[in-house]
């Protein structure tokens, strides 16, 4: 039996950071600013649906092409 993070697994701060090359504080920075992949705050904790951030690098792919 598949659990919903084995379909759509969530990430920390430091996978999302090593996934997009950036700093953690960009994305801390990214966060306070409504910008980046859409956070879920799980208690003190921040956490990224994979897929979530994937979409998001597309996007931000797209918007290159201009």
């Amino acid at each position: 039996m598949q659990t919903p993070e084995t379909i759509d697994p969530l990430w920390d701060i430091d996978q999302v950071s090593a996934y997009l090359k950036v700093p953690k504080r960009t994305l801390y920075r990214w966060r306070t600013h409504n910008y980046g992949p859409r956070g879920i705050r799980v208690g003190r904790h921040v956490r990224y649906r994979r897929s979530v951030v994937i979409e998001w690098l597309d996007l931000m792919e797209e918007g290159d092409d201009d």
